[in-house]
């Protein structure tokens, strides 16, 4: 079954791939958890070089996000999105009339029938969900509505105190799921400010369906630690943290005379991943003291294995320029315009920056490495 679902798969994400929404990062050629932040950072950066301005993000969380999907929905929902009669249909069978049950050691609960939401562990369930959810847009260029599979966030990018645009379309959001049949998580839905004004005001609270959104200093983000003030220090805290506990594993390697070649793999395989995990959204705008800490973990391991490792800062530039490289080939991806060539034809135009927060971001960053 599961071969099959990889054949409707690959079928329909060839139909879809061209209608669907450039915001959704999830299940998709040419993006990754990475796009999706840093795309999300460049509005609010290149918005907060303005005077007057602000911004509140909406970390957005479902209540068992696949289990609610009507099936007779998303076949309309796939049937604007030009698939096929047949394979609508298919996958409205596929999703009804489900038999499931519990088994707990030897006791098996009865049989019940299952009509709504797509299967967890499925191969199709997370498109499925795309798809479904791919008409949840935001109509207001100042608000961003950014998604990753269910990691769904807006971001109201607010200037001179007006936040109408904003909740009005986190109030179209939450009707949008009403409709749907998708229900918000209140109590997991937080909201974080982002304000570098001198004396910002007090705002008010964001409600969602009578509920008080709760405010937070930070939200670990797709993986990544995002603060109020966008410094690093908290990610890179985490990060090393992480990376120390595995060099432990490596110490242990050493003592049963692994060869270097074994260890340099296994650095590579557990300790450089986590210290390279979204290393194109952070690493530029690092400290100089948190480089100096991650770089004395690399030398730690070098110490520990007796080769010379890759520094971090010529990873970091070689993934930003690969990185670039397949969003210029891109067109769809809503980064693609941000990489616009002079007239010369040789190099690119640099993005206006005012602040060093600004500078650097991902994007700026890129453009500065194409054009060395």
């Amino acid at each position: 079954m599961k071969s099959f679902e990889r054949l409707v798969l690959a079928y329909s994400k060839d139909i879809t791939g061209p209608l669907l929404d450039p915001l959704q990062f999830a299940y998709r050629a040419n993006r990754s958890v990475d796009d999706a932040v840093n795309m999300g950072l460049h509005y609010i950066l290149q918005h907060l070089d303005k005077p007057g301005t602000f911004a509140r993000i909406l970390f957005v969380d479902f209540s068992s996000a696949f289990n609610p999907i009507i099936p007779d929905i998303l076949q309309i929902k796939l049937s604007q999105l030009s698939v096929p009669t047949s394979i609508c249909q298919w996958i409205t069978s596929f999703l009804t009339d489900r038999q499931q049950l519990v088994r707990l050691g030897k006791l098996t609960s009865g049989t019940r029938t299952i009509s709504t939401g797509a299967p967890q562990g499925c191969v199709l369930s997370p498109l499925l969900f795309s798809l479904y959810t791919n008409d949840c847009t935001s109509k207001d260029p100042s608000v961003k509505l950014l998604k990753f599979a269910d990691d769904t966030t807006v971001i109201g990018l607010i200037r001179d105190g007006d936040e109408s645009a904003y909740r009005q379309e986190v109030e179209q959001l939450s009707l949008w799921c009403s409709h749907n049949n998708l229900e918000l998580n209140t109590l997991k839905t937080v909201e974080m400010t982002v304000d570098f004004r001198r004396k910002p005001p007090a705002l008010l609270p964001l409600t969602i369906m009578n509920s008080t959104v709760a405010a937070v200093d930070s939200f670990k983000f797709l993986g990544t630690n995002i603060s109020q003030d966008l410094k690093w220090d908290i990610h890179i805290d985490s990060i090393v943290k992480k990376a120390q506990q595995r060099l432990y594993f490596l110490r242990q390697l050493k003592k049963f005379n692994l060869p270097q070649v074994l260890m340099t793999q296994f650095y590579s395989a557990v300790i450089e991943s986590v210290l390279c995990s979204s290393i194109t959204v952070w690493f530029g705008a690092a400290s100089k003291s948190d480089i100096r800490r991650l770089q004395w973990t690399v030398r730690t391991a070098e110490r520990i294995i007796g080769v010379h490792l890759p520094n971090l800062q010529d990873l970091y530039s070689s993934r930003v320029k690969k990185r670039a490289g397949n969003i210029i080939h891109d067109p769809s991806h809503p980064g693609h315009n941000l990489f616009a060539l002079l007239p010369s034809g040789r190099r690119y135009r640099s993005l206006s920056t005012k602040t060093s927060r600004h500078k650097n971001s991902f994007f700026p960053n890129a453009i500065s490495s194409l054009n060395r």
